[in-house]
């Protein structure tokens, strides 16, 4: 290469890093603006101390001690404190609804990505997935209720067919039935993300897998599995983080007698508790943080095996 052309790819270089930069810059400040600030913000409260009245700009870690107030040991029964059962709900609720939609998301991608052919089949069965979304997520929830209620369509069935004697009470207004809404609310977010990773997956690594021999429960662990390990993380994500803090699913199906960790942040809020509600807050986002981390290493060691 000449003197003049090494000088001019020299020159060349940093106009187009400070193109990228000037590309770049809308998406930052959006990201600064409404995700950086804010978390700064809700931090900063978590520190200041309050009364009933006023909030008071001064560093303190009184919030984040009364949270965990009595859980450096057992109570004289052998349960945990407040906080930690609430948190160990919630996960419980976050694991059962993780697991279960990943099944069922994983099961409904595959079936469009590999059994449908037509990709106008494909579009319309995807757009059927989405019909839910037309309607407001109180609104599905509450559908659930003539369903499975004590004079629900479900219990008139069981009894009508005499497979119980009296309506069956944990339909409605408890851990199943919030599992049950979790599920109906939220595969979607695990479907769409699975769904992309499939169809990008050369259909050509499938007919070599079972030109070597492979059956079709090895081609769907060892080439489908690891190469929509994206989608599944990125839906494993979107569920999660839902998950730990939605309150209004686990209001209403709940009947407002299962506590969350979302439901706490939030009644702490009506009750003009910022502080409080705001370390709930920052621990809330360190332990989905910490949920994240675990799923991204796991990916990890699912590549390198």
């Amino acid at each position: 290469m000449s003197a003049p052309a090494t000088r001019a790819s020299v020159a060349a270089a940093p106009v187009h890093a400070v193109k990228a930069w000037w590309q770049a810059a809308p998406f930052a400040l959006v990201f600064l603006l409404f995700f950086l600030i804010p978390l700064a913000l809700v931090a900063m409260v978590s520190l200041w101390n309050f009364n009933e009245y006023e909030l008071i700009p001064a560093v303190t870690l009184r919030n984040y001690l009364s949270l965990f107030e009595g859980c450096a040991s057992l109570t004289d029964n052998g349960d945990l404190c407040v906080t930690l059962n609430t948190y160990l709900s919630t996960f419980k609720f976050c694991v059962l609804v993780w697991g279960i939609t990943l099944l069922v998301g994983f099961s409904v991608a595959y079936f469009l990505a590999f059994h449908v052919r037509s990709s106008t089949m494909q579009t319309v069965l995807f757009v059927l997935c989405t019909v839910p979304f037309w309607t407001s997520n109180v609104i599905r929830m509450v559908s659930w209720v003539p369903l499975l209620g004590r004079n629900g369509l479900v219990n008139q069935a069981l009894m009508g067919t005499g497979l119980v004697n009296q309506p069956v009470e944990w339909l409605l207004f408890s851990d199943f039935s919030v599992v049950l809404a979790f599920v109906h609310l939220y595969t979607m977010f695990m479907i769409v993300p699975i769904f992309n990773s499939m169809m990008r997956i050369d259909r050509s690594l499938l007919e070599a897998a079972s030109d070597a021999g492979a059956s079709g429960w090895q081609t769907l662990w060892n080439v489908v599995v690891p190469l929509s390990r994206t989608g599944i993380l990125i839906g494993s994500i979107f569920v999660i983080t839902i998950v730990m803090g939605d309150f209004v699913t686990i209001g209403v199906m709940g009947g407002q007698q299962i506590a969350s960790i979302g439901k706490i942040i939030q009644v702490q809020t009506s009750y003009l508790q910022f502080p409080l509600a705001a370390a709930n807050a920052m621990i809330l986002l360190a332990v989905v943080l910490m949920i994240i981390w675990g799923l991204t290493r796991l990916v990890d060691i699912r590549k390198e095996l």
